[in-house]
């Protein structure tokens, strides 16, 4: 096992590759034993431009959490990836990430979009299904607008979340959620739906 200042020197070396174009030293890093070096060397590749899709694709599948969730972020930035995987990923910190990057795509396929729906209600960790309604809103699919309704009746940070992914829609329904949504017993709620009809005038 290496010393931790070996360590150390290493994150340093690749925080600087990026900037100094020294991408053998990013590859290489790609294959670390150690799950921070192999994030470092996903960014610096990036920066660098000369992250591929199969390096990418190595990274969502990594062992490490940590190392799936940097892939997740660099990913909402190439819309062909698939992120559906990483949406059933075993820890909920990737699976958030994920959502995020959804509603960072301008196109989200059909399955894809119906396990955000499905997670926007049924996921246990709150904050998956809080970055779930905000993917919803973000892409504004028809199809995603029940499960973003539900979420105006969730825990108050989901709630926050749902009636602000109410802005592309209209219908009785919204309008209703949205009045609601102004007396809500949490002032971020009161404040998202404030903000909401402010923006529509």
């Amino acid at each position: 096992m290496a010393a931790p200042d070996s360590v150390t020197a290493r994150w340093r070396a690749l925080a600087a590759a990026g900037h100094t174009g020294d991408v053998d030293l990013a590859l290489g890093a790609l294959a670390d034993s150690d799950p921070a070096t192999r994030e470092l060397a996903l960014g610096a590749l990036d920066r660098l431009g000369e992250l591929g899709d199969a390096h990418l694709a190595a990274a969502l599948a990594d062992p490490a959490p940590g190392v799936r969730r940097r892939a997740v972020e660099l990913a909402a930035l190439r819309p062909g990836t698939d992120l559906l995987p990483s949406l059933a990923d075993p820890d909920p910190t990737v699976v958030e990430v994920a959502a995020w990057a959804c509603g960072e795509h301008e196109v989200v396929p059909d399955e894809t979009l119906h396990r955000l729906i499905e997670l926007a209600t049924s996921a246990e960790v709150a904050l998956v299904r809080e970055a779930c309604v905000a993917a919803l809103g973000a892409i504004g699919d028809e199809r995603g607008l029940t499960a973003i309704l539900a979420g105006c009746a969730d825990s108050p940070p989901v709630r926050r979340r749902a009636v602000l992914a109410l802005a592309p829609f209209e219908s009785d329904e919204v309008e209703e959620a949205i009045e609601r949504a102004l007396t809500d017993r949490d002032w971020q709620v009161r404040q998202a739906a404030e903000d909401l009809r402010r923006a529509a005038e």
